[in-house]
């Protein structure tokens, strides 16, 4: 013979009448170690793109300026054309005899963007206003 025990909080059939009270919800967001990094990448990718274009973009200003204001580089440079055998040193010695034709070829090469000290006869070149007579 099988006893059922009613109590107060079981119904009939020993089911229990109790009303189930709803949990919280967990209100903690759980992110794996793969979420982590997706969402920090998303987070810092606007961040890298302004770091790279404000970088990038900084020297633009230095890097200008107003021609009205400043001279033009025309105005410093004078130019002459090689004549048949003349070298560098030559030059030195007819345009610049006070100075010092090491400096003086060194400077015609940058300034003239020449690849070597050789120059060729009709070739025009770029003087420093400061060695013209």
């Amino acid at each position: 013979m099988t006893t059922v025990t009613l109590s107060s909080n079981t119904g009939v059939l020993g089911f229990s009448t109790r009303t189930a009270t709803p949990r919280p919800a967990a209100s903690r967001l759980r992110l794996t170690r793969r979420g982590r990094v997706v969402f920090t990448t998303i987070a810092a990718a606007p961040l890298v793109v302004l770091a790279l274009f404000f970088g990038l973009n900084a020297g633009g200003a230095a890097a200008t300026q107003d021609s009205s204001t400043h001279d033009s580089p025309a105005q410093y440079l004078t130019y002459l054309t090689v004549d048949g055998g003349q070298s560098l040193w030559d030059l030195a010695a007819e345009v610049a005899p006070n100075a010092d034709p090491r400096e003086f070829a060194a400077q015609i090469v940058a300034l003239n963007q020449l690849t070597t000290s050789e120059i060729h006869p009709g070739q025009r070149l770029a003087i420093p206003a400061e060695y013209a007579h």
